[in-house]
């Protein structure tokens, strides 16, 4: 049962308690990402998140890592498009301690601009370290290509160019416009006390601003994008506009996502490579946003076959539009579906990355009993027509990373 409190200054506390482990996860969630950052400044929510690690007013980066180290728990940041979150995980006992770290990291980071100048190095060769993925390379350049003309297209780790303008000062300041605490939510999962939770509002409770950050609106671009590397196989990424996280056809598009490329039994998985030997890997994902998304399609192969492989993915589509799922495919992928989403039930860490992202988000944390409702209620009508609209290849993206061929010879594969 989740538990929700909004504190005076507008902090929103979520909280699971399970009774039955000894562990339990915090996380802090900001509704902000590298969606919302000025141009001049991309890149600055995820420096931040860097930053965070290297000290506060009364704790050295080193005291920190020795601090979370002697807690033998686990601690992590990430930060995405629309939300940056810092979470940790250790023993029931030790959550005041764990939280009391991640609030003075949040709330008093120093931001030392020696500090900075060396974290800018590690950045940079983590961008460098992506370009090595050609697999990453297709599916974010597209992205990127595709939200082109908006704040959702521009990479979340930056550039060196807009890095090399980012101080103490643009952090500090970044900071204290954007992180706000309407717009913050701590979520807990796990084995807690009531006394547990009150100490985590009156930490949270000193933080001051007021409104909400919002988002400017992006519009989809069919795109195509050629990239030459020096690699042994081309890695090819197809991409449609899907649907957002807050469509109601977000579970449909889960289940289509599944049945054309979530597993060894998928249709393209079959086709593609069981039956045609083309590929090592092929998958379908979705990537849903605020207010678009896309379905998309990866594999990596060899130049010599992925002109068949590319009729083959187009061909399974087109027949899927034209007939839809069969009955036990559809049964199929939803068991699938609803057994990873109880099997992740089982972690402390993913309840909590539930629970925070769903409140951030939606502004809600459905029970799991009604998501799973939600799933059943999926009729293979529902599927077949969203595989109709999204399936358009008017509106089609690829990327080809690797030795591709020429340009005319992709959108001919792709009429």
């Amino acid at each position: 049962m989740y538990v929700k409190r909004t504190l005076p200054n507008g902090v929103r506390l979520i909280s699971e308690r399970l009774d039955t482990v000894r562990t339990v996860s915090v996380g802090i969630w900001v509704g902000n990402g590298s969606r919302y950052e000025p141009a001049a400044l991309s890149g600055i929510s995820h420096f931040i998140e860097h930053m965070i690690f290297k000290g506060t007013e009364k704790r050295s980066a080193r005291h920190i890592a020795i601090a979370i180290d002697a807690l033998g728990g686990q601690a992590n940041a990430f930060t995405d498009k629309e939300c940056t979150c810092y979470y940790m995980k250790v023993l029931d006992a030790r959550l005041q301690n764990a939280i009391s770290i991640l609030a003075d990291m949040f709330l008093h980071s120093r931001f030392a601009q020696e500090d900075i100048d060396l974290e800018r190095g590690v950045i940079l060769e983590e961008i460098d370290m992506y370009e090595d993925s050609p697999e990453d390379v297709a599916i974010d350049k597209l992205f990127e290509q595709c939200y082109a003309d908006s704040a959702l297209g521009r990479p979340i780790l930056g550039t060196a160019e807009t890095l090399a303008g980012i101080d103490s000062a643009a952090m500090h300041g970044y900071m204290k416009q954007y992180y706000r605490p309407e717009d913050t939510v701590i979520a807990v999962s796990g084995h807690f006390a009531d006394e547990d939770l009150e100490y985590i509002a009156e930490l949270f409770s000193q933080t001051e601003g007021t409104g909400r950050n919002r988002i400017a609106p992006a519009q989809y671009h069919p795109s195509l994008l050629l990239r030459e590397k020096e690699i042994e196989q081309n890695h090819l990424c197809l991409s449609f506009p899907g649907v957002s996280l807050l469509s109601e056809d977000r579970y449909a598009m889960n289940l289509l996502s599944s049945i054309i490329g979530g597993g060894m039994s998928s249709r393209l998985f079959q086709s593609v490579r069981e039956q045609n030997g083309l590929c090592y890997s092929i998958y379908s994902f979705t990537t849903p946003h605020l207010d678009t998304g896309l379905f998309s399609i990866y594999t990596g192969l060899g130049a010599e076959t992925e002109q068949q492989a590319l009729e083959l993915i187009v061909r399974e589509l087109r027949t899927f539009c034209e007939n839809g799922p069969e009955p036990d495919e559809l049964s199929r992928c939803r068991e699938q579906v609803k057994t990873t989403l109880l099997m992740g039930l089982e972690s402390t860490g993913n309840r909590m990355m539930t629970i925070g992202r769903s409140e951030l988000l939606r502004g809600e944390v459905l029970p799991i009993e009604r998501v799973l409702a939600a799933y059943d209620s999926v009729t293979a009508a529902d599927v077949l027509s969203l595989a109709r609209r999204v399936f358009d290849f008017a509106q089609v993206s690829l990327a080809a990373v690797g030795q591709p061929g020429k340009e005319e010879t992709y959108r001919a594969l792709l009429q």
